[in-house]
């Protein structure tokens, strides 16, 4: 903003592109105007970025580099197909990966059950890779704890996806796991911990 200017790294891309598939460097392209909150997800800003972002993606396949697009933190469950499937028409099907997203922003210290919904029905839609959340994500810095929980939330969030997407692996898991839990009267050890 102080220069009134474009970021070098907008203006220079196709220079970088091409240093880059020197090196094979894949990019992640992060949404900068990605939803703070519920209330800004979809957005004309969000939208744009994600034209943009698209436009960027297919600079790089020029130039043979690999990218992936980061997605939304916050968007309410109603919004989060429409996402992804903005992102899958406006940057082609390139591979997305989201933050949650955080489905509501009422539960501070809870993101990762808010987020885990999210990112639950996103997976089920096409995301390609979900980025976990702690229960500390407004918060502060996680700890040992914060990590496995939200490691775990998000492994129940994909495997959840998995189910929906109709993987037969995911289904075997799951009645394998029905099966035990019926044979031994109800008492069986977490496999997420």
């Amino acid at each position: 903003m102080y220069h009134h200017q474009e970021s070098f790294l907008y203006t220079h891309f196709e220079e970088i592109c091409e240093i880059c598939k020197q090196y094979d460097v894949a990019f992640s392209l992060g949404d900068g105007l990605r939803p703070g909150s519920v209330a800004d997800a979809n957005d004309e800003a969000q939208m744009a970025e994600l034209k943009t972002l698209g436009e960027l993606t297919h600079i790089a396949w020029k130039h043979d580099v690999q990218v992936m697009i980061e997605g939304p933190g916050h968007v309410p469950m109603h919004l989060v197909k429409e996402n992804m499937d903005k992102q899958l028409e406006y940057c082609d099907e390139a591979p997305f990966y989201t933050l949650g997203p955080l489905v509501t922003d009422i539960a501070p210290g809870y993101d990762h059950i808010t987020s885990g919904i999210g990112a639950a029905m996103i997976g089920w839609f096409g995301c390609a890779m979900l980025c976990y959340v702690t229960p500390k994500e407004h918060l502060g810095l996680p700890n040992k704890d914060d990590v496995k929980t939200g490691i775990i939330t998000y492994k129940i969030a994909a495997h959840a996806a998995d189910l929906a997407k109709g993987h037969p692996a995911a289904q075997r898991r799951d009645n394998a796991l029905s099966r035990r839990v019926s044979s031994s009267a109800g008492k069986t050890s977490s496999t997420w911990g």
